[in-house]
């Protein structure tokens, strides 16, 4: 390792170079956070544009039930996976829904859903499992 007299400028750039190593500043230079739809965010609440079944990816087979929201903070459109049973039916277009992350690894799909990362959480402020079991009405907008 350089320790000479006029090594400064070697010494500097190796330290440089191992602070990528370091996660705090990693996540601080690269601020992947902005990069994703919600900002960061835990969740987000957007507007249903319209409703679709999604393909399964190659080990299983089926229809998978999903909207297309587009967020009010930044207006970037996202596919969400409404998740229990005729839940599709209870969303409809023009209402205001609560979208989350579905959790797959590194923020990504999960399992055979292929390309969609999040999922509806709530309806026009009620919760989506309060509609789906019959305890609470969905309120019109």
């Amino acid at each position: 390792m350089a320790r000479g007299e006029f090594a400064a400028r070697k010494l500097r750039k190796t330290r440089q170079r191992f602070r990528w190593k370091k996660t705090s500043y990693k996540r601080r230079m690269l601020q992947l956070w902005k990069k994703d739809p919600l900002e960061g965010a835990p969740q987000g609440r957007g507007i249903v544009l319209d409703k679709r079944a999604v393909e399964q990816r190659k080990p299983a087979s089926g229809l998978i039930k999903a909207v297309r929201v587009q967020l009010i903070k930044n207006n970037i459109q996202v596919t969400a996976h409404v998740p229990g049973d005729g839940a599709i039916e209870k969303v409809n277009e023009h209402d205001e829904v609560l979208i989350e992350s579905i959790g797959g690894a590194q923020g990504g799909p999960k399992g055979s859903m292929w390309g969609i990362k999040y999922k509806v959480t709530a309806v026009n402020g009620v919760a989506l499992s309060e509609i789906l079991s019959g305890k609470k009405q969905k309120p019109a907008r």
